[in-house]
């Protein structure tokens, strides 16, 4: 994992890409937000966001919530 200093956050590095990365980090940082959340945050389409989230999930990185997405 890549350790940043300014939210002392451990990113996977088996994440494929830049976007899934700062989904990732996003979500860490949000700790809880909705698809359209990250949309506005992070400028990433619905069509980008939801196949990521997925990955997320399926990997075991995040979870579904009542209100969205968190990383676990």
């Amino acid at each position: 994992m890549l350790s940043t200093n300014e939210h002392d956050l451990a990113v996977p590095n088996d994440l494929g890409s830049a976007d899934a990365k700062l989904v990732y980090v996003a979500l860490t940082v949000a700790g809880e937000a909705t698809v359209t959340e990250l949309q506005d945050r992070l400028g990433l389409s619905k069509l980008t966001l939801l196949p990521i989230l997925s990955a997320l999930v399926s990997a075991n990185y995040a979870r579904r919530t009542e209100g969205g997405y968190a990383t676990r």
